[in-house]
């Protein structure tokens, strides 16, 4: 990649790099798990600029290599689980004094990474179903149902009297 092209992506990745960061923390809730899903998007759209750059929706088909990343991640990550090459996450439970995003992030972390996936692209990155369901290469009852079970779990998960169930 020459020249305009090179310029092209720069200015691309300075825009975006931000916005990608954030949904990575979303999904993963680790910040340097985010940085490097942030780094491995931005190194697949690099890898094919002219054609990705004459994309008319660029952002969104950054946000599908993004969570196709993630969930590819998500997934070595659980065989390596099985076979004993990667400790189980920790369990954490929030406190009554965490605050709302901390309880929330640690209640995101316990579901599922495609259940967490829908949720973080529907709810807060406010996108329609129809598009998640794009995203991620499934039907729009899908995301429906699998947002409700998700929705579901985490009010399960923060609890009746917590003030964030209804949240």
């Amino acid at each position: 990649m020459r020249g305009h092209d090179e310029l092209s992506f720069e200015e691309y990745a300075a825009g975006s790099e931000r916005r990608l960061y954030r949904t990575a923390y979303l999904l993963c809730g680790d910040t340097h798990r985010a940085e490097d899903l942030t780094q491995t998007t931005l190194a697949k759209l690099f890898a094919h600029w002219r054609r990705v750059s004459r994309m008319e929706h660029l952002d969104a088909y950054a946000k599908t290599v993004l969570t196709r990343t993630f969930l590819g991640e998500q997934r070595r990550r659980a065989v390596a689980r099985r076979f004993g090459l990667l400790a189980s996450r920790p369990e954490t439970s929030p406190g009554e004094d965490t605050d709302l995003r901390v309880t929330l992030m640690d209640a995101l972390a316990e579901l599922p990474g495609r259940a967490r996936a829908m949720v973080v692209l529907r709810y807060w990155e406010d996108l329609s179903v129809e598009t998640v369901a794009d995203l991620l290469g499934c039907s729009p009852g899908t995301v429906k149902s699998q947002c409700s079970r998700a929705l579901a779990r985490l009010r399960e998960q923060l609890g009746e009297s917590s003030p964030y169930a209804s949240v």
